[in-house]
């Protein structure tokens, strides 16, 4: 089992850069292929990016193709989500997720989930 723990959330104007962290605990984090998920009011929760267990592929929804950039460390057990260009629409609380699957879906079927972090992009 893990626990993810996300921290990096707040209040951002857009067309700025935020960085998102997830610190996860228990054994082993090289294990799990990791996903960042979304969700703003009123909405469902929806795939964001998403990296395999190596950290040699990526995934990304397509709203956030060519602005965001998920990475890992395996050695501090640290998945990352940098955010650029942020637009108003990207507010949403973003969660951290894991999954013993060697390719991570982009659907709700983790195994593991953080508490989540708010990000707000004003305009």
């Amino acid at each position: 089992q893990v626990q993810l723990v996300e921290s990096g959330g707040g209040l951002v104007q857009a067309g700025g850069s935020l960085r998102l962290s997830c610190a996860a605990s228990g054994r082993p984090f090289s294990s799990y292929a990791m996903g960042w998920f979304r969700q703003a009011p009123a909405k469902e929760r929806e795939f964001v990016a998403a990296i395999t267990r190596s950290g040699r592929i990526t995934y990304y929804a397509d709203p956030v193709k060519g602005r965001y950039t998920i990475s890992r460390d395996n050695a501090k057990n640290t998945v990352y989500l940098q955010m650029n260009s942020l637009k108003p629409e990207d507010t949403a609380v973003y969660y951290c997720a894991a999954t013993t699957l060697l390719i991570p879906p982009s659907t709700y079927e983790y195994d593991y989930w953080g508490q989540g972090t708010q990000v707000t992009v004003s305009s």
